[in-house]
Parts: C-alpha cells; sequence; structure tokens
C-alpha cells in the first residue's frame, strides 16, 4: 500500500491537547518544510510526569509548557534526538524545572555534509545517557528506550508500556516520510530501525510531528505504516535503479526524475536522501561509483 499519510492535526498553538489518559501534547509555533506545523511537545503521566522533545529553544514555548505543567512536578526531560527543534528548549525547562535530561548522547561530532533540516544542537549535554532497551519510570507511566539509528545515530523511540504507544521522535512521522541525510543519517541503519519496530506490539505511535498514527488516524496499524514506509524506500531504490539502466548518472540527474512531481526547493533535501539510497546500494553490489569511491552529488553512478 502507498504510506497513508496524515496532513492534517488538529490542534492550537500553545494550547495543550489531551490525547490519552497518561498523554499531553503541546505543540511550539516552529512550522517549516522539515517540521510541519511545529514541534509537538509531551506531557507523560499525572502529577509527577516526564516531559519528551521540549522543542526549540523559543520563549512562548517553553512558557505555554510551563503553563501547563504548573500544578505538576517534571521528573525527567527526555530527548529524542539532538536535532535543534528538539532539544534546545531544554535548558530553559531545566532552569524552570530543576529536572534531569535524559538521552543516547551529545549532538555527534561534525563529519561534514550540508544540513537539511533545523541544525545540530551542539550546545546540548544529557545529565544521564540512555541505551537501548533502558528503563525510565515514573508515577504510573514506564517509558523503555529503543535506539533508533538512522534519521540520526543517536535518535531513540520511547515505548509507554502502560498505552502500547511508541514516541517515535522522527524516526516515524506521520505526515511526511523522514529525511536522512549523510554522513550522520545512514540508510542501513534506518532500514533496521524500521524493521526492529515491526518486531513489537505498540498500537498507537506519537510523532513529534504531526498526528498520531492508530487505527483511528489512518485505517490501518502503526506496523502497516512501517511497512508502508519501508516500501516506499524499496521503491526509490527500484526508481534509482531505472535511472543507472538508461546510462551512468549524477544524482541531481536521478533527482529530476525521481522527484519530478516534488516542488524545485525541496529538491536539494531529495539529493541527500538518494545519496543515503546510494551509499546503501554500493554497500551490497548493487550500485557502483564510476571512477572512484566516495558517495557525493558529483559522482558518477552505474549499475554494479
Amino acid at each position: 500500500m502507498s504510506v497513508p499519510f496524515v496532513k492534517t492535526l488538529d490542534f492550537s498553538y500553545g494550547a495543550i491537547a489531551e490525547l490519552s489518559p497518561l498523554v499531553r501534547r503541546v505543540v511550539a509555533r516552529n512550522p517549516s518544510a522539515f517540521t510541519f506545523h511545529g514541534t509537538g511537545t509531551y506531557i507523560v503521566g499525572r502529577g509527577k510526569v516526564a516531559v519528551i522533545d521540549p522543542g526549540p529553544a523559543d520563549a512562548a514555548h517553553i512558557d505555554a509548557l510551563t503553563e501547563a505543567l504548573r500544578h505538576e512536578t517534571v521528573t525527567h526531560i527526555l530527548i529524542t534526538h539532538t536535532h535543534r527543534d528538539h532539544s534546545p528548549g531544554t535548558a530553559e525547562l531545566q532552569r524552570r524545572t530543576g529536572a534531569p535530561s535524559l538521552a543516547f548522547g551529545p549532538h555527534p561530532l561534525p563529519q561534514g555534509g550540508p544540513a537539511v533540516e533545523e541544525g545540530g544542537d551542539h550546545d546540548f549535554r544529557p545529565d544521564h545517557l540512555l541505551r537501548d532497551a533502558d528503563i525510565v519510570q515514573g508515577d504510573g507511566w514506564t517509558l523503555k528506550a529503543l535506539h533508533t539509528p538512522g534519521h540520526i545515530s543517536n535518535h531513540l523511540c520511547f515505548a509507554l508500556e502502560e498505552e502500547q504507544a511508541l514516541f517515535t521522535g522522527d524516526h516515524v512521522m506521520g505526515w511526511s516520510t523522514t529525511v536522512i541525510s549523510p554522513p550522520d543519517g545512514n540508510m542501513t541503519d534506518y532500514y533496521a530501525s524500521l524493521h526492529k519496530l515491526l518486531q513489537r506490539d505498540e498500537r498507537r505511535y506519537y510523532p513529534t510531528h504531526g498526528a498520531p498514527i492508530d487505527r483511528e488516524t489512518i485505517g490501518h496499524s502503526p506496523q502497516d505504516f512501517v511497512r508502508a514506509l519501508i516500501h516506499h524506500r524499496e521503491h526509490r531504490e527500484h526508481q534509482i535503479m531505472e535511472c543507472l539502466k538508461a546510462e551512468p548518472q549524477t544524482i541531481p540527474q536521478m533527482v529530476r526524475a525521481m522527484y519530478a512531481d516534488v516542488p524545485h526547493y525541496l529538491h536539494f533535501a531529495a539529493a541527500r536522501s538518494v545519496l543515503a539510497h546510494l551509499i546503501h546500494m554500493v554497500g551490497d553490489g548493487r550500485v557502483r561509483i564510476e571512477g572512484g569511491e566516495t558517495a557525493d552529488e558529483r559522482a558518477l553512478y552505474r549499475l554494479g
């Protein structure tokens, strides 16, 4: 099936939305081509709560969170990953609440390559490191960390065990595909992380950007949604193979053919994803680089 994206979201900036007995959301006013309407910050629990992804360093958003949390105690601040639309608000929220921050680690060291999203938060340093399968518990809630690299190497999802729900950060987004931008974005890791979710039984996903993903919103299970994402990526690789059947090509040539129906201002991001696919395909021998070993936008690619 095609990916059943949800292009609508019922929300008001700064307002708290009740999504389940244990989950609430406040959306930051930072809309963009990569953030949809903005960053959805989640509050988990009642009374003594966890906050997931405080979002950008935006005073109005932190004020709205503070108001939503006025009669509650924040015991943990959890970060899915260190892009600037997810983690910079942590510092001010910590100043106001005193809660510790938990994440896989700081932003990966620069390795070159252009940024295509909100950029990296190089200032963030978590108080506590989380690894795959680590448990964070609070008053009536349990969150399990799942390491899901691909979009970025330090990406975590968080499983809310009491409600069979998963906070998916940018690993799975309900409104659009995830940008995978080398060198830290890795398509091989991304495929593996998607397959990791297929082994689980969550009934609802909460992306940081966009609406919840469940049978009520999309008419399919979250696992069906993940299968559709995998199929979409496989289709992109089929398109690459079709492009290269005709002749060796560069990434800009392939993007013009593969993304002819996509606005031109998104072609730069598309080129980064095509590069990620090609690195993956060079790795398994389906594609090779003409006259060299470095995969980039200037290289000429041909079938392996």
